[in-house]
């Protein structure tokens, strides 16, 4: 079982805590040195007001706050977790996470999901109702953009003719994929177009906020896993996709105390069902909380 941390970029109203240089780098490090295998950060460009609210959350540019993470650390992993492939044109989004992972070392793993921010589809010019669409299409294209030398492309949005794109990702073909989501589509985008899965707990309110599928108990996940490998056996996939949860009562942004024997014991629970990695989100504080956390 590996692990990836939450890395607190969300944390916008104390910058001088958590926003400078000095500070990515020290958090980076310390989760390097304390045997995390990658850490993450989330993708929200223009978040809307009543969203904020209501418990959203600000954060700085995914690209930028790793790129500080990669040039303090040397091994672990950097997790977009996730980028919202709608929201970008897809050589952009390609020359980001192939420049990071040339960068870096070939450490990216490319966390990428469909979005459900309405206010934020409309805020950058998005169709918000093809979203999914958007998503198989971005995925697509720029794996088509990762292959190198000259291309022409056509996409719903733009036109390419004759256009090379370099640097290719350090990692060949390109750096891992892990689709965000719980529904039964998100599972089928895993499996056709991705390298691993990333569901996470929703409790019905939470799931009909965030527009996914409810996942609330174990017994909810061991019926999404068993969907996800007869999705890989459908689509022809060789090995079993990875596939990254938060733990029960470890939700994103969360301030509760973490029980260690209890996450020892659903993390066994997690694995016997195919869980390959955890998604740790540490409980909010000062810098120096979390890096001895």
């Amino acid at each position: 079982m590996k692990l990836t941390i939450q890395l607190p970029t969300d944390r916008v109203h104390e910058p001088d805590e958590f926003l400078t240089a000095a500070a990515l780098a020290e958090m980076g490090a310390c989760v390097e040195q304390a045997g995390f295998d990658a850490c993450f950060v989330t993708d929200h460009p223009a978040p809307t007001d009543d969203w904020l609210a209501s418990g959203g959350h600000q954060t700085l540019d995914p690209f930028v706050a790793l790129s500080f993470v990669a040039a303090a650390t040397s091994r672990i992993r950097l997790q977009l977790h996730v980028l919202i492939a709608a929201y970008r044109n897809p050589f952009l989004s390609a020359k980001a996470i192939a420049s990071l992972d040339v960068l870096s070392g070939g450490r990216v793993i490319a966390g990428m999901a469909a979005g459900y921010l309405e206010g934020e589809f409309d805020a950058l010019g998005v169709d918000f109702a093809a979203r999914n669409e958007i998503t198989d299409e971005r995925i697509r294209e720029m794996k088509r953009i990762w292959e190198g030398g000259s291309i022409t492309l056509a996409g719903r949005d733009f036109r390419a003719e004759g256009i090379t794109t370099l640097p290719r990702p350090a990692q060949r073909p390109h750096p891992p994929i892990w689709i965000g989501g719980n529904s039964k589509l998100a599972i089928r985008r895993a499996a056709e177009l991705g390298d691993g899965w990333l569901p996470f707990p929703t409790p019905k309110p939470m799931a009909e906020r965030v527009r996914t599928a409810v996942l609330a108990t174990l017994d909810d996940l061991r019926d999404r896993i068993a969907f996800l490998r007869a999705c890989e056996k459908e689509a022809g996939r060789s090995a079993p996709l990875d596939v990254a949860f938060v733990p029960w009562g470890m939700r994103m942004n969360a301030n509760e105390p973490v029980d260690f024997a209890k996450l020892a014991d659903t993390s066994a629970e997690l694995g016997e069902l195919g869980v390959t990695w955890l998604t740790i989100n540490p409980p909010r504080g000062t810098r120096a909380a979390y890096c001895d956390w």
